[in-house]
This record gives structure tokens, C-alpha cells and sequence, in this order.
């Protein structure tokens, strides 16, 4: 995938998850796509911190939007490269510190594959 359109999908992602849009972000998705997280570790320490497929993904943003209604992310940057992008972004919530994180998108025939979360 070229630069260009690795940066397009990592800019729909941000847009549609500042939106709380849940289909436009799960459209971004193979059906059979994995996220790793630390915060799911904390949260559902059964997963060992990895989701697989898009009902577990819905489950785990929608229950993000409506615990966090004020979470929103703030993009500083993407990095393209082959079939990957990394985005550094902010995490805002209200009542609490900002947090850094960085997100490794893998993307294969347009759509992701997998995510992994970084952050302390």
C-alpha cells in the first residue's frame, strides 16, 4: 500500500472513532481482525489483552464510548510504512491526565487486520 493510502484509512479511523461512529470504524476492519490492548489486560483480564473478530471490537469501543463519553484522541502523528501505519495520538478524557499512546495499524487489502496498542 502506498504512504498515501495508508495516512487515508488511519484519518477515517480517527474521524469515525472521535465520532463515535461505530460502523463507519468497524467498516475499517476484516471480520476476523485482532486488537491488543493494555487497558483490555486491566479490564478484562481474561483476554490477556487481545480481542479477535468485529463483534468482540463493537463490544469493546461500545462499551468504551459509553463509559468515556468525553474520549476523544488527538492525532500528532502517522507514520506509513509497507502495509503498516503507526499513529501517535493523545487520549482525552475528561476528569483525567492525558495519555500518549501510539497504535500500530496492520492493514491488508484495504482493510485492517490487526491493532496493537501502546502506552504506559
Amino acid at each position: 500500500m502506498t504512504s498515501a493510502e495508508l495516512n487515508e484509512i488511519a484519518t477515517r479511523w480517527f474521524a469515525a472513532f472521535n465520532q463515535k461512529n461505530l460502523n463507519a470504524l468497524l467498516a475499517l476492519y476484516h471480520d476476523q481482525a485482532e486488537h491488543f490492548s493494555p487497558k483490555l489486560k486491566v479490564r478484562r483480564p481474561e483476554t490477556n489483552g487481545l480481542i479477535k473478530g468485529k463483534v468482540a471490537l463493537r463490544d469493546w469501543w461500545q462499551d468504551a464510548f459509553e463509559r468515556l463519553p468525553s474520549l476523544r484522541y488527538e492525532v500528532t502523528r502517522l507514520t506509513p510504512y509497507d502495509n503498516r501505519v503507526f499513529m501517535e495520538y493523545v487520549r482525552h478524557v475528561e476528569g483525567e491526565e492525558d495519555l500518549v499512546v501510539g497504535e500500530m495499524l496492520e492493514v491488508r487489502d484495504n482493510l485492517i487486520v490487526k491493532s496493537s496498542v501502546f502506552h504506559q
